[in-house]
């Protein structure tokens, strides 16, 4: 069995095909809308109901010329769309619906799901194709066929970007003005074309550079958010300035919707370059398993920390150096990686963000802090499970520098009362196997 991917390609559509594809994403949202109704009033007259997507799409075949009825005009409109956009609701539908039902019996990791919420007009469109649609080929390369809808052109060769892969699934949506279309394909795992050539390396994830690794390299971040905080600022003030329901409100709208995607395509771009050139190039890379939610909660830290986007680096790499052949190695969260001398191996007691260079009282070692840590973390990453950076025991007694004991000489203190300073393999599960 291969391994799922996701390729994405914006879309060139015509006019008339801009208004076909906003009848079909409004078509899965009147079809997800009716099977919430559904179900929510058959929960509220305590009837058994069962909300697999099998069910759904019965219930909706059985209903549909009542359901899909003009008010006006009586004409049934459900034809005019393809079969697939309500199917592509109803799935979502049910996919939330056991979401729900499993967070509340406690089957479900995470925070606890919310019972699903009728969709609004104002929402992202979007539908999905999972049948009836054709891959795209050497003869038209820049072309993708969706049902109902036609050729509609693409703004990249999406043939090569397919690459003989087994097409699973189109999604289509809109946002910030321009549609786009995720193809799901699933590829058969290969061994890399090539070996990562360097060795290993740690890398150290901050808000001032993005990512500091261990051979000095520097990713600076690039603060996308603080970049257009003052555009968008006057662009939502004009927006709030506009009559609801009026065509400046609208333009209002999309010039912020458009601010946003700019912020979140500048962010992806630089993440998903420096995760590539990490998976490319290192046989062994290293990171901390940082606890980002309970750092953002940090209000003088949560805008810059969001802005990195430090979850997303980690979520790229995972999966990438499964790609390429190398090992991600996670270090355990409660390593005290930048207060650890990278020479000596003596921890303080404490380092305030403000301090960007690490001064050692031991052995005099001056360095960038964020250099140091990457440095901790490489040999804290590609050391045995139970030895630290220095190939000691982990408690390290003894080692401490300042006035603190051992346990305050880390950001918090470990739950299990010790620190493993080995590490885990971060992306032993998406590795694939080749026969």
């Amino acid at each position: 069995m291969g391994s799922y991917e996701a390729v994405k390609v914006r879309l060139d559509p015509t006019p008339r095909q801009e208004r076909l594809m906003a009848s079909h994403a409004g078509a899965a949202r009147f079809a997800y809308n009716a099977g919430l109704a559904h179900v929510k009033e058959a929960l509220d007259n305590g009837e058994p109901v069962d909300w697999s997507h099998y069910s759904l799409r019965r219930w909706w075949n059985e209903n549909k010329d009542e359901l899909a009825v003009n008010k006006t005009t009586g004409e049934v409109w459900w034809s005019q769309n393809s079969k697939e956009s309500y199917s592509g609701g109803l799935r979502s539908l049910a996919q939330g619906l056991s979401n729900w039902s499993k967070s509340r019996k406690g089957q479900r990791k995470g925070k606890r799901v919310g019972f699903p919420r009728f969709k609004s007009k104002n929402t992202v469109m979007r539908f999905a194709y999972s049948t009836g649609f054709t891959a795209p080929t050497a003869g038209d390369p820049y072309g993708l066929k969706l049902p109902r809808i036609g050729r509609v052109h693409c703004m990249e060769n999406v043939y090569d970007r397919v690459n003989g892969a087994r097409l699973v699934r189109i999604t289509v949506s809109r946002r910030a003005g321009n549609w786009c279309a995720s193809l799901t394909v699933e590829r058969e795992p290969t061994a890399p074309a090539t070996a990562p050539k360097l060795g290993a390396v740690g890398v150290d994830l901050g808000v001032k550079n993005l990512a500091t690794l261990s051979d000095s390299t520097v990713i600076p971040s690039p603060r996308a958010l603080s970049a257009k905080l003052r555009a968008l600022r006057k662009a939502q003030r004009a927006l709030s300035r506009k009559v609801k329901g009026s065509a400046r409100r609208e333009k209002a709208k999309g010039r912020v919707a458009r601010l946003y995607a700019r912020v979140a395509d500048v962010r992806a771009d630089v993440i998903n370059k420096a995760t590539t050139m990490i998976a490319e190039n290192y046989s062994v890379v290293c990171i901390e398993d940082l606890n980002v939610a309970g750092m953002a909660k940090n209000r003088h830290l949560a805008r810059s920390l969001s802005d990195a986007a430090l979850g997303e680096f980690r979520r790229q790499l995972e999966y990438k150096t499964a790609r390429t052949g190398a090992v991600l190695r996670v270090v355990d969260r409660w390593f005290a990686s930048s207060k650890t001398c990278s020479n000596c191996g003596v921890a303080k007691a404490k380092l305030p963000l403000s301090e960007r260079t690490f001064n050692c009282n031991d052995c005099g070692l001056s360095i960038d802090r964020d250099l140091n840590a990457a440095i901790n973390i490489e040999v804290a990453g590609s050391a045995p499970e139970m030895l630290n950076s220095r190939g000691e025991d982990v408690r390290r007694a003894g080692l401490v520098s300042g006035s603190a004991d051992l346990g305050e000489a880390r950001t918090k203190q470990s739950p299990t009362g010790d620190v493993r300073l080995g590490a885990d393999l971060g992306n032993e599960v998406m590795r694939p196997r080749i026969n």
